[in-house]
């Protein structure tokens, strides 16, 4: 396969807060994989995509700049191979994201959508939400306060018009769960799925019978949610509720998969490699 060259676009630092590491780590792992396997890999920063330097036919990314986002959605259009698909990732920014989760009846939380110049308060109060998570509905997240949780309505109304006043127009607002944080990792198209309570490490491994339980729901919702994207790797965070219901609250184009990186890399180059064949 060494007829096949792939690029390799890396996630500009700015949509890695507090993971720019763990980003970059990923995609050279997955690239190193591809090599084994006969391909050539070039490396490229975001910018470089932008400048015009990419002229491989197949892309893999962790794009998250708008300008990015439509390079890709572009070359995608021409015919290349672009995973994530730069229409998928576009999904991802979570005024799209919950629009699309509620309208394909994956389970997810009671949400809205607001304009951050608006009065919030009796909408809450209308919708009888009090704690809740606001997050950044125009863009990918580019700081922790894009992601925040309020335990009132009159917190809420200060933060919204605190977004309002750093330039972003809308915000999601969605309601809390309470139960377990499970946090998941997948790649369309091959059998790897991993999963683990991140506040429990001593849980990562529950009791056999608790995972039979939790992990065919739980895989099935993801691979529904990421059809419904149109994202190829992903991942996310989902709420098991104390009667079992499991819920996503978040969902992500290519994460870092720092748990489970080793193991993802291998299903991610399996992944790229069978969508290269099938397009032959």
């Amino acid at each position: 396969m060494a007829e096949i060259k792939i690029a390799a676009v890396l996630r500009a630092g700015i949509y890695s807060p507090n993971h720019i590491g763990n980003d970059a780590a990923i995609l050279n792992l997955v690239a190193d994989q591809l090599r084994k396997r006969g391909c050539e890999v070039n490396m490229y920063s975001e910018e470089q995509l932008a400048a015009g330097a990419v002229g491989e036919d197949t892309i893999i990314n962790m794009c998250r700049e708008p300008r990015s986002i439509e390079w890709l959605q572009r070359a995608e259009d021409s015919g290349r191979l672009v995973i994530n698909s730069g229409y998928g990732i576009e999904n991802c920014i979570r005024e799209r994201l919950t629009r699309i989760l509620v309208g394909s009846n994956i389970p997810y939380p009671d949400s809205m959508v607001v304009d951050t110049d608006t009065a919030v308060r009796e909408k809450l109060a209308k919708a009888g939400i009090s704690q809740c998570w606001i997050k950044r509905g125009d863009k990918h997240t580019q700081h922790k306060e894009d992601v925040s949780y309020v335990r009132r309505a009159e917190e809420a109304q200060e933060l919204v018009q605190e977004y309002f006043l750093r330039g972003i127009p809308r915000a999601v607002i969605q309601r809390h769960l309470e139960g377990e944080l499970v946090q998941f990792y997948g790649v369309c198209g091959i059998p790897f799925f991993f999963w683990f309570f991140p506040m429990h490490p001593a849980t990562t491994h529950p009791a056999t019978e608790t995972r039979l339980s939790i992990e065919p729901r739980l895989k099935e919702m993801a691979q529904h949610a990421a059809s419904e994207l149109n994202i190829q790797v992903y991942g996310g965070e989902c709420i098991l509720s104390p009667d079992g219901d499991l819920r996503i609250i978040d969902f992500n184009d290519w994460p870092s998969f720092a748990p489970c990186r080793v193991q993802a890399s291998t299903a991610i180059a399996k992944s790229v490699i069978g969508e290269i064949k099938n397009r032959k």
